[in-house]
């Protein structure tokens, strides 16, 4: 079983780095980074029209057996989509082609840049199609090394201990999960790194084996292990000190591609492995933890929110944001608990949440850097009627404000108010503390456009220019889906409840 659409998805952006390296000027290196991003972006959007939403399930299934030369390992190259990773993957499509367009005036290592930035593409797309675990812990470490590199040598204020803290919280929390999948692997009731079942393939995954295996280590340990590795990724308070360091030290189009799918990796992991996985665990469930997840939510919905109204830098205080953010998904994961009772709206305002939040802030990150390149300066005190000058940013700055303050209309409130209608039933005190965080994200959000865009000119700017027509392609891109999901969510709504109702099986 072998269909080859998704192997391609995944290696396009590898096989484009490896033409890269062969090309001397630095105008074609770009244009062809950029087009193959492009070619990147259309083939996730076919997939994601052609899948058969009659039919549900794992589809376009990549399967090559035995891939690694051990007697007894049964580790496989196994690729496929479902309704949870589908968006995903149409999500780094888009945000891959963004943060290549918002490359293009790069002048310094020219090369070297645009080979790590699509390395990074395949790895984060690797992780959404792998269904083989040990494959998807390949791919979700391969990602280390481009965005070490990309932040140490292209970034700025102090790149190389930015980058280096964002690797040594990542790799710690891939120790655990390495040690989470080995525990599960080692079993012998279970023996397969298969994350889900495939009837059809014949694959029994570890959802469906574990309930009535006798573990290698306690079930609720080996979610633990797992659970810290996606709580660092999403970033989840308090294991969240990584991220604001990184993103005001990145470049623009890596701080992109870290809010909109690096973060999400995380929040997919959480669906995909935690709730998957642990639903009838021996001797552990997760209903057992949701409490816990709700209270860590609320947590860190307000906590990331309160941290966001004192930041001064545009960069860092979109960051915090992403924080507050962030924990809506972990919110609408704790809705688990009872999900028999009050149906998986939760689940799918926290999947929701996922993509709406890739979109708005990889379109913020993109709007900064574009106002940074023309200010040189990200110090929101010194910033200041902007709009006038600059309103091709200042209109698309306004339209993803709103949609990450919730407006409705805009994406962002089309997966918080699923978010709060799946837990307020369940966790009525965690969502009225996240409902809070609204108010306060409307604070920051709309303080922060009328420092920066609005009020009187500051005269020490000088003459400034709107976007270029290279620029307005990924704002214009990324625009489209936070007003089409807004208007019409049941698009990318009913994909990922098929995805969130076969996962709860």
């Amino acid at each position: 079983m072998f269909s080859g659409f998704l192997t391609t998805i995944v290696f396009l952006p590898a096989a484009a780095a490896l033409v890269v390296a062969m090309l001397r000027r630095e105008q074609h290196i770009r244009w062809f980074a950029i087009g193959a991003t492009v070619v990147e972006l259309v083939l996730t959007v076919v997939l994601f029209l052609a899948y058969d939403r009659t039919e549900g399930g794992v589809q376009f299934i990549d399967r090559i057996g035995q891939w690694i030369p051990i007697a007894g390992f049964r580790a496989e190259y196994l690729l496929g989509v479902d309704g949870l990773s589908l968006p995903l993957v149409l999500l780094t499509g888009l945000l891959g082609a963004a943060a290549a367009f918002a490359s293009w005036r790069i002048s310094v290592r020219v090369k070297e840049y645009f080979i790590w930035l699509l390395i990074l593409q395949t790895a984060v797309t690797g992780v959404f199609v792998s269904l083989d675990f040990l494959l998807f812990f390949i791919f979700w470490e391969i990602e280390l090394l481009p965005m070490y590199f990309l932040i140490s040598i292209w970034g700025s204020g102090r790149p190389q201990y930015s980058a280096l803290k964002f690797v040594i919280f990542t790799l710690t929390g891939s120790a655990f999960m390495l040690v989470g999948i080995l525990a599960l692997y080692l079993t012998a009731d279970i023996n397969t790194f298969a994350m889900v079942s495939i009837p059809e393939a014949g694959i029994v995954g570890i959802p469906e084996l574990i309930p009535g295996a006798r573990l290698l280590l306690p079930a609720g340990l080996i979610f633990a292990f797992l659970f810290i590795a996606f709580a660092v990724k999403l970033p989840l308070w308090p294991l969240h000190n990584w991220l604001p360091d990184a993103h005001t030290d990145a470049p623009t189009a890596v701080s992109v591609m870290l809010a909109g799918v690096l973060l999400k990796m995380g929040g997919y992991g959480l669906l995909r492995v935690a709730v998957g996985m642990f639903q009838e665990s021996p001797g552990f469930q997760i209903d057992q933890v949701a409490w816990l997840l709700a209270a860590l939510a609320a947590v860190s919905v307000l906590y990331g929110a309160v941290l966001t109204l004192r930041q001064t830098d545009l960069k860092r205080l979109i960051a915090y944001s992403s924080v507050s953010h962030m924990g809506y998904v972990v919110l609408g994961v704790s809705s688990i608990v009872a999900v028999a009772d009050v149906g998986t709206g939760g689940l799918n305002g926290a999947a929701m949440q996922l993509f709406t939040h890739g979109v708005i802030t990889g379109l913020l990150f993109l709007l900064v850097g574009m106002a940074y390149e023309r200010t040189h300066t990200r110090y929101i005190p010194d910033l200041g009627g902007l709009a006038g000058k600059m309103p091709f940013i200042a209109t698309g700055f306004l339209l993803a404000g709103l949609a990450s303050l919730g407006l409705p209309g805009l994406g962002g409130f089309v997966a918080e108010i699923m978010v709060f209608l799946g837990t307020f039933p369940v966790w009525g005190w965690a969502t009225v503390l996240g409902a809070f965080g609204v108010v306060l994200a409307a604070g920051y959000i709309l303080w922060m456009v009328q420092r920066v865009f609005f009020g009187p000119p500051r005269q020490h700017l000088g003459h400034l220019h709107d976007a270029h027509w290279v620029d307005m392609i990924p704002v214009v891109g990324l625009a489209i889906p936070i007003v089409l999901i807004g208007i019409y969510p049941g698009w990318l709504v009913d994909v990922f409840k098929m995805g969130i109702e076969a996962t709860l099986r």
